[in-house]
């Protein structure tokens, strides 16, 4: 872990059920936090809660019981356009599909997220998304079309994508998933650089027991449930 001892996300009795005919918990009764500047991986079978877990911290869904709290404030307490304003100044997301827009370039596709929001930050968009994309190895490749690269390089783009809004946590969603396996080796390295360059939180949901003890810290999910949590 670096920098401040300050935890920046907590989860109290988390539990999300789905209702389609009998009740299904995704999700029971979790409790965990996270510090600025660690890095904790989230385990398990497919099926586990992984993703719903993700989801929840943030704030794309909300919890059946129990409460989050992101940097000190319980989302489940703000809703519509200030939700999403949330969303945009604290967290980033990288995902395993990429989901970059693929008539876009590289560069537009980095600067998207705070493209209509240009006049309410206080940094050139442009000039920082130059910035990522070199610090995530990918300069020469500013012009190019999503379906131009190989996954790596798309993964890449996604990662500087998610830290265009300089968030206190991004969440990643199997980000190895669509990348074989070296190139997934490369994208954790990358993210534990950023980590600590940034002192981010990440919190990266994984079935690949190997990359996720390259984490801090491991949060194991089983049928919903938190099994164990290892340093």
């Amino acid at each position: 872990m670096t920098g401040e001892n300050t935890i920046i996300v907590e989860t109290q009795g988390l539990s999300k059920a789905y209702a389609d005919g009998p009740e299904v918990l995704a999700l029971d009764d979790i409790n965990m936090s996270a510090h600025t500047g660690e890095f904790v991986s989230i385990t398990g079978h497919s099926g586990s809660g992984k993703t719903t877990l993700l989801n929840l911290l943030g704030a794309l869904d909300r919890p059946s019981r129990g409460r989050i709290e992101i940097d000190g404030v319980d989302i489940s307490t703000i809703r519509g356009d200030a939700l999403a304003d949330f969303r945009r100044k604290n967290i980033g997301f990288i995902f395993q599909l990429f989901n970059l827009v693929p008539f876009m370039t590289t560069l537009e596709n980095v600067m998207l997220p705070l493209i209509p929001y240009q006049r309410e930050i206080d940094f050139h968009l442009e000039t920082r998304a130059r910035e990522l994309l070199k610090a995530v190895g990918i300069s020469r490749r500013v012009q190019h079309l999503p379906g131009h690269m190989s996954g790596g390089e798309q993964q890449r783009v996604a990662i500087a994508r998610a830290l265009i809004n300089t968030p206190k946590l991004i969440l990643a969603d199997e980000p190895t998933g669509n990348v074989d396996s070296k190139t997934g080796a490369e994208i954790i390295e990358l993210l534990q650089r950023l980590q600590k360059e940034h002192n981010v939180c990440i919190i990266l949901a994984t079935h690949n027991d190997a990359l996720a003890e390259k984490a801090e810290r491991v949060i194991i999910l089983h049928d919903g449930r938190m099994k164990g949590s290892s340093l």
